[in-house]
């Protein structure tokens, strides 16, 4: 963009400038990104003098989709709007779902409690005092058709946040959209499903990595064939980021995990734009703003170069890194709460920025609890306000071409560049989870961020800074215990008047091809739709694949 002539007088002019300032002193707090990067007091042409507009950013749409993967971007369609919701059981969270959508929410996201994730049913030993506290217990078909009754599945798209029994819950989903009579191939939503980041960061697994991967790219041929609308994985560095990464390493890390799915999938015989074009992916925004921005912007210039170049995807389609959003979790504080409505709302107008195409908002309590019906309507309000109040929406990629902006572009892709080798060393990304590679690399830049606050490095204001020292004073929502006490009492009606010998028979299908190695998802489906639970069809597996038990690093 500047020839050298150019760049030779800019850096004179800098020089000169640089000598005014030898007398100037600078704020005492470290000059650089939440992860630890430094921070250059100014950039200037010589940061970004190499950038070639065609092949490093490009418009809208069109490779290398830099500036966003639609062409008209939020002037077509704006982001959709979600509100990760679920707890209780399947009637509470019903209702605070059609509340939300009365409330002009575009998309549900359902969050699971504790034994659904690990693919309990509610009547296990393990899941006492757990049913329905950290989101909605489903325990069979039966809950997913309270959980979505009177909300059309051909209408509304969901999100489920689910990983290790994904296609379970994913099958209660559909046979859902069954009943309703909606036909599979007018379903559309995204499944988590996302297990590798699971061994690294959130620790959800049931089964080891070869048959979960198996599980995922059934889920790729089946959806394919089937429920072309569905995502079928949302590729997480949501809960990389939560565990403690960096941003860089959240990039490097999703992306590798993205990578290893598309591998998974070509191996297994499907051509790569058959699936690629439904892989989407899901990004944690946190607190420092451009670095955030400069993720997602570095996210899909990789994600485009590596699936054409490296994997031949010749579909456009497969070449579009579609992410959601979430606001970082991991940054709020259980002091002084309402700041949390000031932070998410700084973190929601840097993914929008970002270009992201569906986004959640944190509510200001959930550091304490699940959110309340207000909590959870401010953080709606929100997005609606950014997206019609704030003028942010009316023109693409706003801060492309700011000096600052590309070089911090740059440095995130040649971070994750770095980091992309470091993993191929290791022997790719199942290895580098057996030697601990990424757990270590995120706990131990989760340490270093923990000193900074400590030293006061890191100012998060009203913990180690501006501190009114009292007991926030807002309403907590809590579960009543009646909930688990019900929910069992229909677990147990439920199998008591389905029909046994056919759930049975279902089952052992199921594990017959789980030996055979034919695709599960029917086989599932249709145990589901004979009303076995998710911790009947999980144990049958575990029969014929085991259970993952994770390595100690000391």
């Amino acid at each position: 963009m500047f020839d050298r002539e150019q760049l030779e007088r800019i850096s004179e002019l800098k020089e000169m400038w640089e000598k005014e300032l030898e007398d100037l002193k600078e704020r005492e707090q470290p000059a650089e990104t939440v992860s630890g990067q430094p921070i250059k007091m100014l950039y200037t042409p010589l940061d970004t003098g190499a950038l070639d507009y065609e092949t490093e950013l490009g418009f809208p749409g069109r490779y290398p989709y830099t500036r966003g993967v639609q062409p008209n971007m939020y002037r077509g369609r704006l982001w959709t709007m979600r509100q990760f919701s679920g707890f209780g059981d399947a009637y509470d969270s019903n209702r605070r779902y059609r509340y939300l959508l009365e409330q002009g929410q575009t998309g549900l996201s359902v969050a699971f409690d504790m034994p659904t994730l690990m693919g309990y049913d509610s009547d296990s030993d393990r899941s006492i005092g757990e049913v329905g506290r950290c989101g909605v217990a489903v325990d069979s078909l039966k809950d997913m058709e309270i959980l979505f009754d009177q909300i059309p599945l051909d209408q509304v798209t969901t999100s489920m946040t689910i990983n290790g029994p994904a296609a379970i819950l994913w099958c209660m989903y559909l046979a859902t959209a069954e009943k309703q009579g909606v036909s599979l191939d007018r379903v559309g939503g995204t499944i988590q499903n996302d297990i590798l980041k699971e061994y690294t960061a959130q620790k959800s697994w049931i089964f080891p990595p070869e048959p979960s991967m198996r599980l995922i790219t059934d889920i790729f041929a089946f959806a394919s064939d089937h429920v072309p609308k569905w995502n079928t994985i949302s590729i997480s560095g949501y809960h990389i980021r939560e565990a403690g990464s960096t941003a860089v390493q959240e990039l490097a890390f999703t992306l590798a995990d993205g990578f290893a799915y598309v591998e998974a999938g070509i191996n297994a015989g499907l051509d790569v734009d058959r699936f690629a074009p439904r892989l989407s992916f899901f990004f944690n925004s946190h607190s420092d703003f451009f670095e955030e921005v400069c993720k997602y912007r570095a996210a899909r210039r990789i994600w485009a170069r590596r699936m054409k170049e490296k994997y031949g995807a010749k579909d456009s389609r497969s070449l579009k890194m579609r992410f959601h959003t979430q606001t970082a979790g991991c940054s709020l504080t259980a002091q002084d709460p309402e700041n949390n409505i000031v932070r998410t709302a700084y973190e929601a107008l840097s993914a929008v920025l970002g270009g992201t195409q569906s986004l959640h908002t944190n509510s200001m309590d959930e550091v304490l609890a699940l959110p309340t019906e207000k909590a959870v309507k401010i953080a709606l309000r929100t997005q609606q306000i950014l997206a019609y109040e704030t003028g942010v929406a009316n023109t693409i990629d706003p801060l492309a071409g700011s000096y600052f902006v590309e070089a911090m572009t740059d440095k995130m892709e040649a971070g994750a560049e770095e980091y992309f080798q470091k993993i191929d060393d290791l022997g790719g990304v199942l290895p580098a989870i057996d030697h601990g590679f990424f757990q270590q690399e995120i706990a131990d830049a989760a340490y270093e961020y923990q000193k900074a606050v400590d030293r006061g490095d890191r100012i998060v204001v009203g913990v180690n800074r501006y501190c009114s020292g009292e007991a926030p004073e807002i309403e907590i929502l809590k579960i009543d215990p009646e909930v688990e006490r019900k929910q069992l009492e229909r677990l147990q009606r439920l199998k008591e008047e389905r029909d046994g010998n056919r759930v049975s028979a279902c089952l052992e299908e199921l594990k017959r091809c789980a030996v055979s190695g034919e695709n599960l998802i029917p086989k599932i489906l249709e145990a589901v739709r004979a009303y076995a639970t998710e911790g009947e069809i999980t144990a049958a597996l575990k029969e014929v694949f085991g259970e993952y038990k994770e390595k100690p690093l000391f």
